[in-house]
């Protein structure tokens, strides 16, 4: 427990002095470009949150490119600031070049800020539901009600010799399938100009064909 907070307290000051040199240095470039006064101490505050900002959309794991773009775009603000104060550059007599990309850096830090902040990545239902094709969607099977069909009572024994012809035994249709079904040969009806026939309408309630027959003798 004392070797992880050791490390840990190790980290932590590492971190602290890093970020205390790199504000300087931005102060210092900001200061020599004619940044004086208050704002020369608000530049490394903008580099160090732009910086932060962009840190956190990469851990979020959303819009990666955008995070990683604002994040080079930051980290080459603080590092060039560290490279130009170890002597590679005169803090007496900067060039214009310098001046420029100083006093242009606000409206770049607040583009990238608010892009970073306000930008909501597409999920991926969203993506699956605006590319879906609506005719497969109009071509799939409607939702038929879990409705069992009840079997007629068989009917009793007659004798040989007056006995009927045999038929077929009565499918009974729950009224609630029934005023489906008419919903389905309504909406055939208007998409196609023609009345639904009945291996249409079995295949659109999927339904076995007895019961799709006895269905179409209602509509």
């Amino acid at each position: 427990m004392r070797a992880q907070l050791a490390r840990v307290d190790a980290v932590l000051v590492q971190a602290l002095i890093a970020a205390a040199l790199s504000f300087a240095h931005l102060h210092d470039i900001a200061l020599a470009a004619g940044q004086d006064g208050w704002k020369a101490w608000a530049y490394p505050v903008s580099v160090d949150l732009l910086l932060v900002a962009a840190w956190r959309r990469l851990r979020s794991g959303e819009a990666k490119a955008a995070g990683w773009c604002w994040f080079v775009i930051a980290l080459a603000a603080s590092l060039g600031a560290n490279v130009a104060t170890a002597g590679l550059l005169d803090m007496n007599d900067v060039p214009a070049w310098l001046r420029i990309l100083v006093a242009g850096w606000p409206a770049v830090a607040f583009l990238g800020g608010t892009l970073l902040a306000h930008t909501t990545p597409t999920t991926a239902a969203e993506d699956t539901e605006h590319t879906a094709d609506p005719a497969d969607q109009e071509d799939a099977p409607e939702h038929v009600p879990n409705l069992d069909p009840v079997e007629p009572p068989e009917p009793s024994p007659s004798p040989p010799a007056i006995e009927p012809p045999p038929e077929r035994p009565a499918v009974a249709v729950p009224a609630a399938l029934v005023e489906h079904a008419r919903k389905v040969a309504a909406e055939h009806h208007t998409r196609t100009g023609t009345p639904i026939d009945t291996p249409t309408l079995r295949a659109r309630l999927g339904v076995p064909a007895p019961m799709a027959e006895a269905i179409a003798a209602h509509l």
